[in-house]
């Protein structure tokens, strides 16, 4: 890994902190660059610029460099090039036409050094043997190729994949939200599943697999594989996705998970014992796709302070329901054992003794003791409250209407 910071308005060590901790965090470790070290350094830009100047007095030994205004210009030979690329083909560009191609800068006259042409040194200082890019630098190629050519060397290989697209078909910038890593950090996204995800934007199983470990991908991925056309980002599959790689997760690791998405989001676990929290969350396991879910879909565990959902009071706390509403607490509060089981056979036989369907006091019951519409299974988060804060909380509900 290189660190290319030419534009020195926009290096930062943030910006730099931000690579590095969005690398990690996908599990994308490099076996050489900064932190690591190796035999090409130094990897970031701006401590090459020693290098830099070697090459281009190189250039300007043979005749290829010419001042501008204080700007140092590459003289372009003015011919056609080919590029050879593994995904799009052979592209021949014409850059005969001064108007139309005008003689690329390769430093400014600040001194700073131009993109293009350090990128050139880099690749054949480090031996870069390919070079995989977005197609949007597919029109900068030919003029790296002449670089290379002017120096007396042979260009690595080259391979432009297509851009990746929002729902809308608009180009996804690096300045939308969802282009950054951070943003699945704190959505509670799990590594695995982007980095999945990722992989599936312009390539494919041949068997048409979604969900693919990365083992598997590095030993199937072949460049040549790679489509034509640009690769749509679609935030719904990724959320499904991370779903089915959240039901893979131990209890344990679920468990760390969810303890540090709720603390980071305000929920206060501190004053209820571990087996308790612990049994809530595993309630929850198999039921979200992201950690950020969890907050409104189990908060209720952990505090009596809740508001019901408009639309569930409209629907369920109503006059013909509060009586079978008191059935239920009576019947839960008559229970000497306070599991599932014990509480599903209970609300079963509620139901039958009102000749009402379950689900009629399913719902109002739900709401009562969550303030919520849907949720964890009712007889195992029921079994989880207890039964004294059950009651408690279908007393308040009760009191409501």
């Amino acid at each position: 890994m290189r660190i290319e910071d030419t534009d020195r308005t926009r290096n930062t060590e943030e910006a730099m902190a931000a690579i590095y901790d969005g690398l990690q965090w996908l599990g994308l470790t490099w076996d050489e660059g900064p932190h690591v070290g190796g035999d090409f350094g130094p990897y970031l830009q701006s401590e090459r610029t020693e290098l830099y100047e070697r090459y281009l007095k190189k250039l300007q030994n043979a005749g290829c460099i010419f001042e501008d205004q204080g700007a140092l210009r590459f003289r372009s030979p003015r011919e056609h090039v080919i590029v050879d690329d593994l995904v799009c083909g052979k592209i021949d560009f014409d850059l005969s036409n001064e108007q139309t191609h005008p003689d690329m800068t390769i430093r400014r006259p600040d001194g700073s050094w131009i993109f293009h042409f350090v990128n050139v040194i880099d690749d054949l200082e480090m031996k870069i043997s390919h070079v995989i890019r977005g197609e949007d630098h597919l029109s900068n190629t030919p003029k790296h190729i002449e670089i290379f050519h002017a120096l007396g060397e042979t260009p690595p290989r080259y391979v432009h994949i297509p851009l990746i697209l929002n729902k809308d078909s608009s180009k996804m910038s690096k300045r939308d939200e969802g282009a950054r890593v951070e943003y699945y950090i704190r959505r509670g996204y799990l590594p695995t599943a982007v980095r999945n995800y990722l992989c599936l934007l312009g390539w494919s199983p041949k068997d048409n697999r979604e969900k693919v470990d990365i083992e598997e991908i590095v030993r199937i991925f072949d460049l040549e594989d790679i489509g034509r056309s640009s690769a749509t980002f679609d935030p719904d599959k990724l959320h499904w996705l991370n779903g089915e790689y959240a039901r893979q997760l131990s209890d344990s690791e679920f468990y760390d998970l969810a303890v540090a998405r709720l603390k980071s989001s305000g929920v206060t676990l501190d004053k209820f014992p571990e087996k308790y929290v612990r049994a809530a969350l595993q309630t929850c396991k198999g039921k979200i796709n992201t950690f950020d879910e969890l907050p409104a879909y189990c908060g209720f565990y952990f505090t009596d302070d809740f508001d019901y959902n408009p639309e569930g009071v409209t629907k369920h706390f109503t006059a013909e329901n509060k009586p079978r509403l008191k059935s239920v607490r009576d019947a839960l509060s008559a229970l000497e054992k306070f599991d599932a089981a014990e509480i599903e056979a209970a609300l079963k036989a509620t139901a039958s003794k009102l000749r009402v369907k379950v689900r009629a006091i399913v719902h109002p019951t739900r709401l009562a003791v969550t303030g919520s519409n849907v949720g964890p299974s009712l007889y195992h988060l029921l079994e989880v409250l207890g039964k004294g804060k059950v009651r408690a909380r279908i007393d308040r509900a009760l009191s409501t209407f």
